[in-house]
């Protein structure tokens, strides 16, 4: 066969043609034309990939076309049907059988009905059988044909047949040559005209009459046949009876909910209408449903028109008030829920209640099947009074499920163990509303009473929740409500003996200290680092002091503290109150009977002595106790948490800017201290809280636990308070040597200060400077850890122990900090250290080549949040504004380079407050040369410039000072 010419004269054509196995198909074919514009004998089946030759020839349409026929050509079809290499010939002799047919043709036929809706306006012929394209031409109906199925019913049979119309006139098919060249949807082809249909008619319903007048169906069989064959027809089709009757009726209709209770499962909601007397679920995709009636001999067809429209719009009603459906097949309905653990077996139920108003409204019934539980439908509320006793709220609830009024406590045993159903005085079932068992789980739970609800007062916070609720409707008195909205916060006049000032929101702290304090609440300040925790809880004691001895009475009270912070306490006691007597319950000659704490207004001891001396300090009764630190009590089997719950007191606080370390269980301890049974027992807390916060982030029982914890829990950070603040904040910390380090100390200090005694007794002090420095540098080393200057030292350092706790509590609230020492062996310690914990930091010293990227790494790194850096290295030149705490590990001679370390962070682009820590060891050289820090300070600022300045300033006196 010659091979078209795309350079000459073409035409593109579509050819009907009868394939020996696979029936009527549609091709693409590139005709050649003659030079007067007829048809050539050359032409060639057309592809997608030999299109493109063509296609000044073809339009778009026609691209399209060549695409969608391409699958049914038989290569494409046997491909798709046959995974090995085959020939055609092979295929269809050997493999191919009515079963592939069966599978086969009805792809073929959606590919043929697509591609027969494009060719309007194309040119299309029917195919000789020698396989010429172009035999004869076709044309394609202008416009749908309809058909008319008739059924003539006498005494002995039924005859049906059907009649077709086109342009209102009859056409006549049967003994015509007619074939059906596509079933579905039907097209026929008819003297040269493709026809198609309206109503989407099967061509199998008109094949049997291409070659016969009508088919004959005995009176016997007449029963099923109506049932099976001519109602679905009724149904689809346009039917013309005689012998029997059909009615054409139309109803207004009404949507029908019907609960399917999946015990286990996934309840679900079916959706119907009813049309007078006859029920139609929804999605069946049936414009007309028929019913069949007989009477005797006669027949009638209800033939019902359905309001798809309208249907359809109930249905998006539904869908909009959140229920989706989930089979294409039964079109059922169910709940949209993103909660998989939830139970979903009454999920459509409590649908029901929650939306059965607008239902109502909408004009939907709702049915229940027979012989099953009967379920009320209705919307349900809880209506609450709570009432204010000494030590308890009592809380008045009704629940109104329809028309009935229940007794909340009623539905406790449902709530605490989850039961949906609750079965009211007339035997028929209420659903309890899931969000009842979130909103009033804790009031239940935490709630005495069998005939009431009583609360403890210090369960305020679900009083609030109540109240701030959607679900309840409240009543309480304006007193209680002031309570609850923390309105009695009033203003409390400070202490006259207490020097200096609060800022604001100290102030804040301070009445809030008394707000608690009038209620027998116990309470937590949870302020960040450095905001004065320690100052706050020192003007609340010094005014109790006063109120007390006013009232010609008096009391102590205890606190407890990790040991590093027992001189902190006392220094700030002294700054700020120092009319209040502070004893030190600590060390090996410590009194052994309580007795002698009445000289006295507060006593300070260490959780260590607490958990020793328990028997002796549980035996006495405190005014208040104040747990500092109160994460050291974090873990409920420890001796701590053991001791600290067996003490007595009149009131509890504790103080801690990172209350929560690890888990969310770490609370469950401190606020048990506070406020016993606030959070349940332990084994309720991990359930109902610490598992699903951590485990499963549930957001809405961390808002739940928050409610409870809130009115005893004040904290604010750094950031909030900013305003108050000054641009930066300088904090002493004073820092115990451990009993190792002390011993090491006192040996080494012993050495220099006989040395040094001798050198002035025989006058060759003057020489002796150099030996001075180095005898207090080594006694520097040694205050901050022994093993800098002897690598087997192997016991601890007080300092160190309380740097790294403090440390811990700075990383804790997300802060960045800077830490400075001038001894680069000091800062290996904190290296190994923080590599062994996995901590991220970066380091500078002299030695350090890379400073740039140092620097920039964190600046910019969110993970690494400390910077270890020598004070003679990161002196100058550096801008590390990312950091708002700095700690200097060692105080220096000369405290200008100290304040050049803070301007590190404290410099143009820096907006944040900086707090600064100083590590001082107590009853060492350090704290000796702090004190003479601040005597020379004028000649400081003026004069010293080196250590070595420093030491020639100092006199013989101010080394015997020292070296006491």
């Amino acid at each position: 066969m010659l091979r078209v010419d795309s350079s000459k004269p073409c035409q593109i054509i579509y050819a009907v043609c009868r394939h020996e196995y696979l029936g009527f198909l549609l091709e693409p074919h590139i005709v050649q034309l003659n030079p007067n514009g007829e048809f050539s004998l050359t032409y060639q089946r057309l592809f997608s990939n030999t299109a493109k030759e063509f296609s000044e020839f073809l339009d778009e349409t026609d691209f399209k076309l060549v695409k969608v026929l391409e699958e049914i050509e038989q290569g494409h079809v046997i491909k798709k049907f046959y995974k090995k290499p085959i020939r055609p010939f092979e295929f269809f002799s050997k493999v191919f059988n009515d079963q592939l047919f069966e599978a086969i043709r009805p792809k073929v036929e959606k590919r043929m009905a697509e591609a027969l809706l494009l060719l309007n306006n194309k040119q299309v012929y029917l195919m000789s059988k020698e396989g010429y394209p172009a035999e004869r031409k076709l044309q394609i109906a202008a416009e749908p044909a309809s058909v008319l199925f008739h059924f003539r019913r006498d005494d002995t049979e039924i005859r049906y047949f059907p009649t077709i119309k086109y342009q209102g006139m009859r056409i006549e098919f049967m003994f015509k040559n007619a074939e059906i060249i596509c079933n579905h949807p039907a097209w026929m082809l008819l003297d040269d005209t493709l026809y198609f249909f309206d109503k989407e008619i099967e061509g199998k319903k008109l094949q049997p009459f291409l070659n016969k007048r009508y088919i004959a169906i005995p009176r016997s069989s007449e029963l099923p046949y109506f049932e099976k064959f001519v109602a679905p027809l009724i149904e689809k089709h346009n039917v013309y009876a005689e012998g029997f009757t059909i009615n054409t009726e139309k109803y207004e209709a009404t949507p029908i909910l019907k609960p399917i209770y999946v015990e286990g499962g996934t309840s679900q909601l079916q959706l119907c209408f009813r049309y007078a007397g006859y029920i139609f679920p929804y999605g069946d995709g049936r414009h007309v449903s028929v019913r069949m009636e007989r009477n005797g001999d006669d027949y009638l067809f209800h033939r019902i028109k359905r309001s798809t429209t309208w249907e359809k719009g109930k249905l998006q009603l539904l869908e909009d008030q959140g229920l989706q459906v989930v089979s294409s097949l039964f079109q059922n309905l169910e709940v949209t829920c993103c909660d998989d653990e939830a139970d979903q077996s009454l999920s459509v139920f409590e649908w029901l209640n929650q939306h059965h108003e607008q239902l109502i409204t909408a004009g939907f019934e709702i049915e229940q099947p027979e012989g099953q539980k009967k379920y009320l439908f209705g919307s349900s509320k809880i209506d609450v009074e709570v009432k204010e006793n000494n030590d308890w709220f009592d809380i008045y609830a009704v629940v109104h499920f329809g028309p009935y009024r229940i007794p909340f406590i009623q539905l406790k045993n449902h709530i605490l163990n989850h039961k949906k159903e609750f079965t009211l005085p007339n035997g028929e079932i209420a659903v309890i509303p899931e969000k009842w068992f979130s909103q009033y789980g804790n009031l239940l739970h935490f709630s005495e009473g069998s005939q009431d609800i009583k609360l403890r007062r210090h369960h305020i916070g679900l009083v609030n929740e109540l109240a701030e609720g959607e679900l309840a409707g409240v009543t309480m008195s304006r007193k209680l409500q002031k309570l609850s909205e923390f309105e009695d916060v009033g203003d409390i006049g400070m202490p006259h003996h207490f020097k200096g000032s609060l800022r604001p929101y100290q102030k804040a702290g301070f009445n809030w200290f008394h707000f608690l304090q009038q209620y027998h609440f116990g309470g937590c300040l949870a302020d960040d680092m450095g905001l004065g925790k320690t100052i706050q809880a020192l003007a609340l004691l010094q005014k109790h002091k006063e109120n007390i001895e006013a009232a010609d009475s008096k009391s102590v009270s205890l606190i407890i503290m990790p040991t590093s912070l027992i001189y902190n306490w006392l220094n700030e006691a002294k700054k700020f109150a120092p009319k209040l007597r502070m004893m030190v319950h600590t060390g090996t000659f410590r009194y052994k009977s309580p007795e002698v704490f009445t000289n006295y207004d507060v006593v300070i001891t260490t959780y260590g002595i607490t958990r020793i001396d328990i028997d002796l300090l549980s035996g006495y009764f405190f005014e208040y106790i104040i747990l500092d630190e109160s994460q050291n009590i974090k873990n409920p089997s420890s001796k701590s948490y053991q001791a600290v719950k067996q003490l007595k007191s009149r009131y509890k606080l504790i103080l801690s800017g990172t209350p929560v370390e690890n888990s969310v269980n770490d609370l469950w301890t401190q606020m048990s201290f506070i406020n016993p049974g606030l959070l349940g027992n332990q084994q309720f807390f991990l359930n109902e809280f610490v598992t699903p916060i951590e485990k499963k982030k549930d957001e809405e029982k961390a808002r739940r636990l928050q409610a409870l914890i809130k009115p005893f829990v004040l904290r604010r950070t750094k950031e909030q308070v900013a305003t108050e603040l000054p641009p930066k904040t300088e904090n002493l910390f004073y820092c115990k040597m451990s009993d190792e380090q002390a011993s090491v100390y006192e040996k080494v200090k012993s050495e220099y200060r006989n040395e040094l005694l001798k050198s002035l007794e025989d006058g060759t002090f003057a020489q002796a400077q150099m030996q001075v420095l180095q005898g207090l540098i080594k006694l520097r080393q040694i205050a901050n850890h022994p093993s800098m200057i002897d690598d087997q030292y192997e016991g601890d350092s007080g300092k160190f122990e309380n740097v790294v706790h403090t440390l811990a509590n700075v990383l804790e609230g997300g802060h960045k900090v800077l830490i400075f020492s001038q001894f680069v062996k000091q800062l290996t310690i904190y290296r190994n250290h923080f590599d062994m914990e996995g901590i991220p930091y970066v380091y500078l010293d002299g030695s350090t080549q890379n400073r740039g990227d140092v620097v920039k790494r964190f600046q910019e790194d969110e993970k690494t949040r400390v910077f270890l850096i020598s004070i003679k290295a990161g002196g100058v030149g550096l801008n590390l504004t990312e950091a708002d705490y700095v700690f200097i590990l060692d105080p220096w001679w000369n405290p200008a380079v100290e304040q050049q370390a803070i301007d590190r962070t404290h410099r143009i682009g820096q907006t944040k407050n900086v707090f600064i820590y100083k590590f001082i060891t107590k009853d060492s050289v350090e704290e000796k040369i702090l004190a003479l820090q601040q005597r020379k300070l004028k000649v400081a600022q003026s004069l010293i410039t080196t250590e070595e300045s420093f030491i020639k300033s100092l006199s013989a006196d101010d080394i015997r000072e020292i070296l006491k």
